[in-house]
């Protein structure tokens, strides 16, 4: 059981652990945001951004609702919000939840 925990942390961990997708994550965990507004946010083209999107969405850390031909991305886990109040607390970021 515990090599279970470990490994699913790795992967959520791994998935997290680029500055961008961390920047992305900090961003939803205050508001779902559709594409467009995140690659104004995070100043990312829309190629490089669907690229990391797909990496946290292949590690179900967020998930999409479509509106019409718009695409909203929200933090799918309470853990990966966990992670980020963590992250908060031992950097002094203010965190907005």
């Amino acid at each position: 059981m515990k090599n279970l925990a470990v490994s699913a942390g790795a992967k959520m961990l791994k998935a997290m652990g680029n500055e961008k997708r961390l920047e992305i994550l900090y961003n939803l965990s205050e508001q779902e945001l559709n594409v467009g507004e995140l690659e104004k946010i995070v100043g990312l083209s829309q190629s490089a951004l669907s690229q990391h999107l797909a990496v946290l969405r292949a590690e179900n850390i967020v998930k999409t609702r479509r509106v019409a031909q718009t695409i909203f991305y929200s933090i799918r886990s309470d853990k990966v919000l966990k992670v980020l109040q963590l992250l908060d607390g031992l950097y002094n970021r203010p965190y907005k939840s």
